[in-house]
Formats: C-alpha cells, structure tokens, sequence
C-alpha cells in the first residue's frame, strides 16, 4: 500500500524549499475549498524578465490547494483567486485546465506542474506582452484597379485608323521599291509582296547605305501576314492610342 502522508510530505518540503516566502500555510476556512485538511496558498505573478510596475498594472494571483487522502492517486483539491487585477471568468476558466490537467498527472507529485501551469497562463493573459498579435491585422496591398485612358475603340476608328496605316504602309514600301518596279507595266509589275520576297530589297538598302555614309537611314521591318492579321494590326492600333493618351 502506498504511503500517501509520506509522499505528500516530501511534496511540500520540496515547494517549500523553491518557492520559500511565496508559499504559506492557510486556514481551511481562507481557502474557499470545502474541506478540513491542511491548505496552502501560492502567490503568483507574471514571470516577465522586464516586467515593469511603474509602466504596467501589477496583477497577481493565488493558487490554493489541499491534499486528499490518496493524493496523488486522486486529484488535490485547487482553487484560485484574485489578490490584485484578475477578472472572476478568468479564474474560473483558469481553475477548469488546472483540474483537467490535474485528472492527467495522476499518479505522480503535480502540485509544482499546476503551479507551472498556472503561472504561464498568467503571463499570457496579464503579461506586458499579452495580446500583442492577437488583434494585429495584416493589411493586404489593394488591388490596383486599372482605369483606362484615351477614346473607347469602336469599329468606326479601328477601320479609318486602319485604312491610314494601309496607306502609310504602301507609301513606305513604294519608298523601298525601285522605280523600274513602279513604272514597268502592271503585268510585269511586282507587287510588294513578291517584292519582299524576292530579296531585291535588300540588294538596294545595302547599297544605298553604302553612298549615303553621312546620314542614318532607319531601318523598316514588315511582318508579312501583319496585314491579314487582324488581332495583330488592332494590338498595334491600341498601341498608337495609348502612346497618344500618354503624352
């Protein structure tokens, strides 16, 4: 049979010895436990290392308990209270975990477990640092919201835009083409498509690059299906507009 005084003895001469001034001895009737056995009283703070009274409100507390007969195959009987700044739902919700976590350590000496316990649920219910992130926010960048700029693209403008970049498209390729090309009759003549690809575009832009040393001539490129693109000529277009609305 276990020798439950014994072991319950040895308990409270170990917590004696930590918490020396911090624990004492009370009347059964001081304890709000309903019993007649020996009571104790442990005062607990916040176990903040900067903890600062002068900046902070102090608030501590007292975890009471008493031995049953066969503590610790039974539970202790455990109590707590205000001494100064805990709120009563507080402490009834405190003293809820430490009886559950009570009927979970049977078996073994656990006053200084609850104790533990006890004193880390202060810290973060009443600690300098409670509640820091429980509120915090985290601001999501809003979503930019495009607004267009320039005149709305309606059929009407796409085609008299497109039938001006028509006819600047064929003035720059007749620029290109020799005047032999221009002025041979219309069965011999090359339109531009066979004449971009026949290459003799090249022959004459690599010569006329060769006399004019002083002067930079740009270079024209012409994508061979862009005009039967219609995606591509109104990307192009809508292009041109926002370039204008820009400037």
């Amino acid at each position: 049979m276990a020798d439950y005084e014994q072991e319950q003895e040895m308990e409270l001469e170990a917590l004696q010895s930590i918490l020396m001034d911090d624990i004492k001895e009370i009347d059964p009737s001081e304890s709000g436990i309903d019993t007649t056995a020996r009571c104790f009283e442990i005062l607990l703070s916040p176990q903040d290392d900067d903890f600062d009274e002068a900046a902070h409100v102090p608030v501590q507390m007292a975890l009471i308990f008493a031995h049953t007969e066969k503590y610790p195959d039974e539970p202790p009987l455990v109590n707590v209270k205000s001494v100064r700044g805990i709120k009563p739902e507080d402490l009834t919700s405190l003293k809820e975990k430490l009886e559950q976590e009570a009927t979970e350590n049977l078996g073994m000496a656990m006053v200084y477990t609850l104790l533990d316990s006890a004193k880390e649920w202060l810290t973060e219910k009443y600690g300098q640092n409670a509640g820091d992130g429980e509120s915090e926010e985290i601001e999501e960048p809003a979503e930019e919201v495009i607004v267009p700029h320039g005149e709305a693209v309606t059929v009407e403008s796409f085609m008299a835009w497109r039938e001006r970049f028509e006819a600047e498209l064929a003035l720059q390729r007749a620029k290109l083409m020799p005047d032999s090309a221009l002025t041979a009759p219309k069965e011999k003549r090359l339109t531009g498509r066979q004449y971009f690809e026949s290459g003799r575009h090249i022959v004459k832009g690599a010569s006329t690059l060769a006399e004019e040393d002083d002067e930079e001539e740009e270079d024209i490129e012409f994508d061979e299906d862009f005009e039967d693109d219609e995606e591509d000529m109104l990307e192009h277009f809508l292009a041109e507009q926002t370039g204008k609305s820009s400037a």
